[in-house]
């Protein structure tokens, strides 16, 4: 399946972030609109560490002509603009160097848990990307030390789910191959039981 679209005028002017006029006010906290409310949340080291351990893993088994997001606006509608961690999209989209970029692109999201981001993540973000036909969902929890796939969505929800103790592999057949990650090295708060 196709999944690159062509944004026009008209759809790129909707896109456009309603975040982008907070840009750079609020440093080292991230940003979205959830369910209507802005979210701003602190970012840890840990939260960073993860993205990047994820970006590098996963960026030397992408095809050349997917690449990612990260932090950047997904309008899913008037009361959810959400900036995924990661998101994976066709390369010549992500050369567009946009402010927002719509969900249909999505071939796998990718979310990293931080403490103010639990319900978002593993419910508010399973729900709204499974309706916009995102086939792909992985949520990394270093307070849990777990990963979390999702897949086959439904309109109220993923209908597959796997959790993965940090310590084994996670993989992830996508459209547009098998995707691997080993989370022995990811970064564990250091509050999780053990």
């Amino acid at each position: 399946m196709d999944r690159e679209a062509d944004v026009t005028v008209s759809e790129n002017d909707r896109l456009h972030s309603q975040l982008s006029r907070f840009e750079d006010m609020f440093p080292g906290y991230r940003m979205e609109i959830v369910e209507g409310a802005i979210v701003m949340s602190p970012l840890k080291p840990h939260h960073n560490a993860t993205i990047w351990a994820l970006w590098t893993t996963l960026r030397s088994q992408l095809p050349d002509d997917w690449g990612f997001l990260s932090d950047v606006a997904v309008p899913f509608d008037g009361d959810n603009e959400f900036c995924p961690d990661l998101a994976v999209i066709p390369q010549p989209e992500v050369a567009k160097n946009l402010s927002a970029y719509p969900p249909d692109l999505i071939e796998l999201a990718v979310e990293v848990v931080s403490p103010s981001s639990v319900r978002n993540d593993y419910e508010v973000k399973d729900r709204a990307y499974a309706r916009r036909g995102i086939p792909h969902y992985l949520i990394f929890d270093p307070y849990r030390a777990q990963c979390t796939t999702l897949w086959n969505p439904g309109p109220d929800g993923y209908r597959g789910r796997d959790v993965i103790p940090y310590g084994e592999a996670v993989v992830v057949g996508t459209g547009i191959g098998k995707l691997t990650v080993e989370t022995a090295e990811l970064p564990v708060d250091p509050g999780t039981p053990g």
